[in-house]
């Protein structure tokens, strides 16, 4: 999956993105969360452990500040994650979109937008998963690189 960063509208997240993926931190995380016509979730680096129960918690020990834009979160969107009821929480995680979800704009931060894979995308949104939307079987990042074009 490839995707260009939107450093115009926000760029602390895509700096922060850019530092973490080259430095190795995505590598082996998981996508912990996928939900078919919304979103696939990942770069929890607890989910590189063997328990399942905590994906989703985990983050660097720091937040970013929202840098909200008025680009929508349509398909193939790349946004942050955050704590419910803290648009200043986001910090590791992101999700990217299956779908429009317009009801997320401007409540998180659009930093990016898959330019390449989008076919892999839709592979990953529709895997088999259980109720709390986690695949049955781990969908792993084996290696995340920013690269110049």
């Amino acid at each position: 999956i490839e995707f260009e960063f939107f450093p115009h509208v926000a760029p602390n997240h895509c700096a922060n993105f850019k530092k973490l993926a080259n430095s190795g931190f995505y590598d082996g995380t998981l996508f912990h969360r996928v939900v078919p016509g919304f979103v696939i979730q990942g770069g929890d680096i607890l989910s590189r452990d063997d328990n399942p129960d905590n994906d989703g918690t985990g983050d660097a020990g720091y937040k970013l500040n929202a840098e909200f834009s008025d680009i929508p979160h349509d398909r193939g969107i790349v946004s942050t994650a955050r704590s419910p009821g803290d648009i200043n929480s986001a910090g590791t995680q992101f999700f990217i979109c299956v779908a429009p979800v317009y009801h997320l704009d401007g409540q998180y931060t659009v930093f990016g937008k898959v330019i390449k894979g989008m076919d892999v995308v839709d592979k990953i949104a529709n895997v088999p998963r259980d109720s709390r939307n986690r695949p049955y079987k781990n969908v792993i990042m084996e290696q995340v690189r920013v690269v110049a074009k």
